[in-house]
C-alpha cells in the first residue's frame, strides 16, 4: 500500500508511554497544536487511546487525516513502552500513516534546553533496578542533544565519571540513584526536566521525518536494552530444568 504523501500540512501524533506518566501530543506539520498528559501514574492502559482520540475530536481530526505517528521508542517501562508501541504500529496501519520511533533518552536530553544558558553536555539517567542505569550522554550541537555514544545499562558511577566534569544529569534515575551520581560530581540538573514529553516526541519526530528517518511499521519494537525481567526468569527457569 502506497503512504499519504506528506507535506508541511500533515497531521501527526506523537506517544510518550516510557515513564510513569504518560502523554500524548497532537500536531500539523512542525507545529505540535495540544498536549494532554495522563491523569495519574500508570494509567497508560486505561486512559492513553481516549486521551488520542479526544484530542483528535478537540483538533477536528479525522483518523484518515493522521499521516505520521512518533513514538517515543525507549529504554523506559517495558509495560508502557508496549502499549505506546503497540498503538503507534496499530494506528499507522490503520490508517496509512508513517512511524517514527524516536530514543527516549534523546527526548529527555533536550529538555535541558531549559536550563539558560544549555549545558554544553548532558547524561540522561533512567532506573534500571539492581544498582543500574539505562544511560547515554549528548553533546549540544547545533541547536539540539545529539548522542555521544549509544544507549547503554551501566553502573551510574562508573558511566559518570567517564564524562566530562561539565556533564550534566538528568532523568528519573536520579530519583533511585542520588548517593552514586552526587558522589560523581557531576551537575544534577532541577527533577522538574526529568521526565520525556510528548511534544517533544513530537517535535524530534518531526525532524527525523523530514530527514526520512522512518521506522517499519510492522516490525517496530521498544528499545529495552536488556530483556524484561519476566523474559529473564522465564529464560533463567529453562536453563535449571534443562529444557
Amino acid at each position: 500500500m502506497a503512504h499519504k504523501t506528506g507535506s508541511s500540512f500533515e497531521y501527526g501524533l506523537a506517544f510518550e508511554t516510557s515513564c510513569v506518566v504518560g502523554s500524548v501530543a497532537i500536531g500539523r506539520g512542525a507545529e505540535v497544536l495540544e498536549t494532554r498528559t495522563l491523569s495519574r501514574p500508570k494509567a497508560h492502559a486505561v486512559e492513553f487511546l481516549p486521551t488520542v482520540k479526544a484530542l483528535c475530536e478537540t483538533h477536528h481530526v479525522q483518523p484518515s487525516s493522521i499521516q505520521r505517528v512518533y513514538v517515543s521508542a525507549g529504554p523506559g517501562s517495558f509495560t508502557g513502552l508496549r502499549i505506546g508501541v503497540t498503538a503507534a504500529r496499530m494506528i499507522a496501519l490503520g490508517v496509512d500513516a508513517r512511524v517514527v520511533a524516536v530514543p527516549t533518552l534523546e527526548v529527555i536530553a533536550h529538555n535541558a534546553f531549559e536550563i539558560d544558558p544549555p549545558p554544553p553536555r548532558v547524561a540522561v539517567v533512567l532506573d534500571a533496578k539492581r544498582n543500574r542505569v539505562y544511560t547515554a550522554a549528548f553533546v549540544h550541537q547545533d541547536g539540539a542533544y545529539v548522542p555521544t555514544c549509544d544507549a547503554i545499562e551501566a553502573d551510574p558511577l562508573d558511566f559518570l565519571s567517564a564524562q566530562p566534569d561539565d556533564c550534566a544529569v538528568l532523568g528519573e534515575g536520579i530519583v533511585y540513584h542520588r548517593a552514586a551520581i552526587e558522589k560523581s560530581s557531576r551537575p544534577i540538573l532541577p527533577q522538574s526536566l526529568y521526565r520525556p514529553r510528548a511534544e517533544t516526541v513530537y517535535r524530534l519526530g518531526f525532524e527525523r521525518a523530514e530527514r526520512g528517518e522512518f521506522s517499519d511499521r510492522r516490525s517496530l519494537v521498544p528499545t529495552y536494552i536488556r530483556p524484561p525481567e519476566a523474559e529473564e526468569v522465564w529464560e533463567r527457569k529453562q536453563r535449571q530444568t534443562g529444557s
